[in-house]
């Protein structure tokens, strides 16, 4: 049986080894997937979705912020794409197109919001009895797609004609790009979000259940 402190110490330092894979995955090619379109793929939101299936939605949001800030420093100082940067961080300009603060909005709240979805999903169908292989799964995915839709949809609302632009296509096109960006990154990041927290957070947590027991 851990006593309070040792459990304690325990979850920081799985938070602690999380947030080294995620700046990790954020900083270097490691976490690139290749894509089609002008947003890259990533790993990024695996170790927030592991975080927040292992210790608990508040975890997992405080991962999903530190993922946020992580790509605010990439997009900002050295983006992948610097005709895009913009929809990602105010301090970023390519000629007179520049963010603004929804930039700050798009690149940290739906990073957040997987870990709130992931660990929230989790808890919800843990006590729907769902079998195992669906509540990791599942929630796994939800939480990455989640980002996806949320960077996809506040880039559409708040930058759109800008965005259209600076990709030589015209607005009415805008939609079908973005759904062949779901296609071709959001989906591939979903189905390893589902494969990534049943394959390491279901033996981790039976380990932990056991150590409790």
């Amino acid at each position: 049986m851990k006593t309070p402190l040792k459990r304690k110490t325990v979850t920081l330092t799985q938070f602690a080894m999380l947030l080294a894979i995620e700046a990790v995955v954020c900083f270097t090619p490691l976490g690139s997937l290749p894509a089609v379109g002008p947003i890259v793929a990533t790993l990024g939101m695996v170790p927030v979705i592991i975080t927040a299936i292992l210790l608990g939605t508040g975890a997992g949001a405080c991962m999903g912020a530190f993922a946020g800030l992580f790509s605010f420093l990439v997009w900002t100082f050295t983006p992948p794409n610097p005709l895009v940067a913009f929809v990602f961080t105010p301090f970023y300009m390519l000629g007179a197109t520049h963010g603004n603060v929804w930039s700050l909005v798009i690149c940290f709240v739906p990073r957040i919001l997987v870990g709130v979805v992931a660990g929230a999903c989790f808890k919800l169908f843990t006590r729907l009895n769902w079998k195992s292989g669906v509540v990791y799964g599942l929630s796994g995915a939800l939480g990455s797609l989640v980002n996806t839709l949320g960077v996809l949809g506040g880039i559409y609302v708040f930058f759109g004609h800008n965005y259209a632009t600076v990709l030589g296509k015209g607005f009415n096109l805008l939609l079908g790009l973005i759904g062949l960006t779901i296609l071709t990154s959001g989906i591939p990041e979903a189905i390893i979000g589902g494969v990534a927290a049943y394959a390491v957070c279901r033996p981790i947590q039976k380990n932990m259940k056991h150590d409790i027991g």
